[in-house]
């Protein structure tokens, strides 16, 4: 049985870095047919404010399957081989 990934970029509205991570993430999930969810962690903390206390120092912030997998930068060669597990 398959399992469905989950791949989410946590980012932050005027975040150049996020901006490029999302870019790359889009084009090596494009490869495994996934889509990435975006989460403005600002404009999700009223609904979480635990997630900016989190993550909110660190972003870009990349999650595989809710778990952190990085930050700042896309690891492209890491994601790709934890995407074909």
């Amino acid at each position: 049985m398959a399992t469905t990934r989950e791949v989410t970029l946590l980012t932050r509205a005027g975040c150049a870095s996020c901006v490029v991570a999302a870019d790359v993430l889009r084009r090596v999930c494009s490869e495994f047919s996934l889509e990435v969810t975006c989460i403005d962690v600002d404009e999700h903390a009223s609904v979480d404010p635990e997630l900016r206390a989190e993550y909110g120092d660190r972003l870009p912030v990349i999650l595989l399957d809710g778990r952190e997998h990085g930050y700042w930068e896309v690891d492209e060669e890491r994601l790709r081989d934890d995407l074909r597990k």
